[in-house]
């Protein structure tokens, strides 16, 4: 019986999680619903569970209403995952769940902050 690596499992969740990020930021942009196709969404990180069943995809926003992007984004989700399933070659193509991340906005309002402290240094 071949030694089986301990990292493959990861290696191997680590590459299906990139190529899910890759696949749905193409996807996003053929959704026709007025909601997503409006704004520029970014997928910021893919979260797939062991057994591929399950998928956490976190996305934000640059222009658009959050909760009018994440209604026309989960309407969507059927659409999206059936074109997941056909674009990757998975036995199992997880079932998508889209939550909404602050982050980016987070981290421009306190770089924001640093920046004024600077300028007030400055003075």
């Amino acid at each position: 019986m071949p030694y089986k690596n301990k990292n493959s499992s990861s290696f191997k969740k680590a590459r299906i999680n990139e190529e899910i990020s890759r696949e749905l930021s193409e996807i996003l942009r053929t959704v026709k619903d007025p909601r997503v196709s409006g704004s520029f969404i970014s997928i910021v990180n893919v979260d797939t569970t062991p057994d591929l069943k399950y998928c956490k995809v976190r996305f934000s926003i640059y222009n658009g209403d959050e909760k009018e992007v994440s209604s026309g984004i989960k309407s969507a989700a059927g659409y999206i995952r059936r074109e997941l399933s056909q674009r990757l070659n998975l036995r199992i193509t997880p079932e998508l769940t889209f939550i909404y991340d602050k982050s980016l906005e987070e981290g421009a309002h306190i770089s924001a902050i640093i920046e004024s402290l600077k300028k007030d240094k400055e003075k």
